[in-house]
């Protein structure tokens, strides 16, 4: 615990949050497990991890997330579906009703940064009503080990969740009960009427979004690792597309699974730790993540488990599909400990193509690696978001639109500066179905997958043969080291029904045209001219 000196310094007096009963500053492991479990907001599962259960928001909820719309921020965000804008004076109503939630209450605080690069490190508070909440920043966030820093810490950015405050969308116009709120300029985050701890993580996210690509530096939606020789690799996807599974490579060492920074001195994780999709993990195919679910210390939101014995089974999608564990990045056996890698030499885009006709990788040209990373295609996988049952083919720019809060031009800016700047190859790698769209065919195996990763991180699949697709224009190679078979290198080829191939595969080209039609203007004829033949 902090003397009375050091709370004193970490007043939230200071921050205009008065009244509170009780403040629980930077508590260690075992003291966040104990106060979770005394407070009955989680248990203790027989192998260790801390067992939380998130109620009826099991994902992100999009349609309940704003931005405060004000001088400093009106010209410069997104608006649209993504970022939805919300009055200054609609937050003011709801921050009070925070400020005035937090009286009388015992709070927990984490003091951390956000970005392990010095030059760029964003200094965050996370103040939270429960406990286990406040374990889960702990381990997100990177962590201040140097007791006398962490004295001094001043946070540049607060965030507040508070799950058991409920908007009322009448007069405080929100959607829904649930509300998330970043007010750039009040340097605040409000969370409330949810309990799912990855809106204070995405919120982080979005924040850092919004500051870094104005400072010149790239942020991606990707995970990161790095070889024996230093050579680093980033992943670009969404949820579900593989980033974390792929990236937790006992060969190489893992930067960071889900978010991270490009700057003159070369990729940066964003945070401290890890957030994996738990549903199914299998420890013969993830035996790195699957360990984490046996570990003290990582959170497991919405698993399933024995009541009596205490036993999970991470195969079970009784509470959803969206099944998460939460653990420090450490907890991987080979991590980059700072979180610094070099300038990437291979960029790697994952999708996971629900319509069952992208090959399992492909190589892009510079132009055509801008267009896909403004497209962003893959599908929805069940339970990352609310009411999402199925995967459903989607477009998401930068490959994480819900979290980019300028508009993606200025990020595919910075990617297409830097990937010419140091000579980078880039690739397309699918991790969807094989054989038919979804319902008929089935996933690429996990083991295909790693081995096409490693033949291009090895450089040995750049030398290979390449054919060029008639309708994507990308090359695709006619072998690789290591997969089950040539035949999956070329989509159709596992298609049992060539027409209904050939259909399908137009029908995605067109949608890709469609949905690129916003990017048209701006963009040049070299990317534009990357778009399939619809």
């Amino acid at each position: 615990m902090l003397n009375q000196e050091v709370i004193k310094f970490f007043s939230l007096e200071k921050q205009g949050i008065l009244g509170v009963k009780k403040v629980y500053w930077n508590l260690s492991v075992p003291s966040l497990y104990e106060e979770a479990i005394k407070r009955g907001e989680a248990k203790l599962a027989a192998c260790g991890p801390l067992l939380c259960d998130t109620g009826k928001y099991t994902g992100r909820s999009p349609n309940d997330k704003f931005i405060v719309k004000d001088g400093a921020s009106e010209n410069k965000i997104w608006w649209g579906k993504v970022n939805i804008s919300i009055e200054p004076s609609q937050f003011d109503v709801l921050y009070k009703k925070v400020l005035e939630h937090l009286k009388g209450k015992e709070v927990f605080v984490q003091d951390c940064y956000a970005g392990a690069d010095p030059d760029f490190c964003l200094p965050i508070r996370v103040i939270t009503e429960f406990a286990w909440q406040s374990l889960f920043a702990q381990n997100m966030f990177v962590r201040i080990k140097d007791q006398k820093i962490l004295e001094q810490h001043v946070p540049e950015y607060t965030l507040i969740a508070v799950p058991t405050l409920k908007a009322e969308p009448a007069s405080d116009g929100t959607c829904s009960e649930a509300f998330i709120i970043p007010n750039f300029s009040k340097k605040i985050i409000i969370i409330g009427g949810t309990h799912y701890a990855g809106e204070i993580k995405k919120s982080i996210f979005t924040l850092l979004n919004y500051i870094l690509p104005q400072k010149g530096v790239l942020s991606m939606h990707c995970s990161a690792n790095m070889g024996t020789k230093k050579d680093t690799a980033v992943f670009f996807g969404l949820s579900g597309t593989g980033k974390t599974t792929l990236s937790a490579d006992p060969e190489r060492f893992l930067i960071g699974d889900d978010e991270h920074g490009w700057s003159d001195n070369g990729v940066f994780n964003f945070e401290g730790g890890c957030y994996a999709k738990a549903i199914k993990l299998n420890p013969k195919a993830e035996p790195e993540i699957y360990a984490t679910t046996r570990r003290f210390g990582t959170v497991l939101e919405n698993v399933v488990y024995d009541e009596k014995e205490r036993t999970v089974d991470l195969d079970s999608a009784e509470k959803t599909e969206n099944t998460r564990a939460s653990y420090p990045i450490d907890f991987i056996p080979n991590v980059v400990e700072n979180g610094l890698g070099g300038h990437p030499q291979n960029v790697i885009m994952l999708t996971c193509d629900a319509f069952g006709v992208l090959p399992p990788v492909a190589r892009l040209t510079p132009a055509q690696a801008m267009y896909h990373f403004l497209s962003g295609y893959t599908a929805k996988v069940a339970g990352t978001e609310r009411g999402i049952k199925e995967p459903q083919a989607t477009f998401s720019a930068c490959f994480g639109a819900p979290f980019m809060a300028l508009h993606p031009g200025v990020y595919a800016k910075l990617l297409g500066e830097k990937i010419a700047k140091h000579q980078v190859t880039c690739w397309l790698v699918n991790t969807g179905w094989s054989g038919g769209s979804y319902g008929v065919g089935e996933r690429f195996a996990i083991k295909d997958s790693r081995s096409i990763i490693k033949a291009i991180l090895s450089g040995d699949l750049n030398r290979m043969s390449f054919k060029k697709d008639a309708i994507f224009g990308f090359e695709t190679p006619l072998n690789c080291p290591g997969v089950s078979s040539s035949e999956i290198l070329e989509a159709k080829n596992t298609w049992k029904d060539k027409a209904g191939y050939d259909a399908k595969a137009c029908e995605l080209a067109r949608l890709f045209n469609e949905n690129f039609k916003q990017f048209a203007e701006g963009t040049s004829i070299e990317i534009r001219n990357a778009a399939p033949i619809a």
